[in-house]
């Protein structure tokens, strides 16, 4: 990487305020978000430029081994079975998942089990899909590899939930107030997100540990996902 003197990051810019598409001041789109802050101060550390590459969340980690991109910051999390294709870092965020449904079913669904044999959508080859599986009794799972798709399935009643992780979630009604939030939280067992990179990269993986860190020591993590949070409700509001 640092001969190349470029580190290539993938990701699904789809994940508002993990990752996702904005149109800049000078009219162009970005992809902004506290992942991409993190990528940003790993690149930093290693003294190397940023390049970004825009995947399907369900395609990363087999990118990682065929050498398209150095490494995953996504909400990544940690899995079993991603560990037999790639190496993890340490945890940078534990999230909680949460549930939208639209404003009018809040009182109905107020918890997991509320949606027994009902239609919920996840997004395709993240974690909430087992989330919903684990807690949700006769779940009928939509998955779409778009979490904005899901939104507009969840508007117009093709499916009566949304599962995202609680920061997504409040992002997602923030800018949609016909919708809400659900009542029961579930706190990540799987142990939160981490950086994906190929086997035996030791000295990769200590250095993004060692960026993680100083991140976590400096306070930063807060205040990307603020900033992410932010750009996200002024991207919708321009819209």
């Amino acid at each position: 990487i640092k001969n190349k003197g470029k580190l290539v990051v993938g990701l699904s810019a789809d994940y508002a305020p993990y990752e996702f598409h904005i149109i800049n001041d000078e009219g162009k789109d970005e992809i902004v978000g506290f992942d991409i802050d993190i990528a940003k101060e790993i690149a930093k550390d290693m003294g190397v430029e940023l390049e970004i590459q825009d995947m399907d969340f369900d395609s990363l980690v087999a990118g990682v081994p065929s050498g398209k991109i150095d490494l995953v910051i996504s909400g990544m999390t940690p899995t079993p079975e991603r560990k037999e294709a790639v190496d993890f870092s340490d945890i940078y965020y534990v999230a909680e998942q949460g549930l939208v449904v639209r404003a009018a079913d809040k009182d109905k669904y107020k918890t997991f089990a509320d949606l027994k044999g009902q239609k919920v959508g996840a997004q395709m080859g993240a974690i909430q899909e087992g989330v919903a599986k684990d807690n949700i009794p006769e779940a009928d799972i939509q998955l779409l590899s778009n979490v904005n798709d899901l939104v507009l399935s969840l508007k117009s009643g093709k499916i009566e939930a949304l599962v995202v992780e609680l920061p997504v979630a409040e992002m997602i009604v923030k800018n949609n107030p016909e919708l809400v939030v659900g009542e029961e939280k579930v706190k990540d067992t799987e142990g939160g997100s981490a950086v994906a990179v190929q086997k035996d990269q030791q000295a990769l993986l200590d250095s993004i540990n060692s960026t993680i860190k100083r991140i976590q020591d400096e306070n930063l993590l807060d205040q990307f996902i603020i900033d992410a949070n932010d750009l996200a409700t002024k991207q919708v509001v321009e819209e």
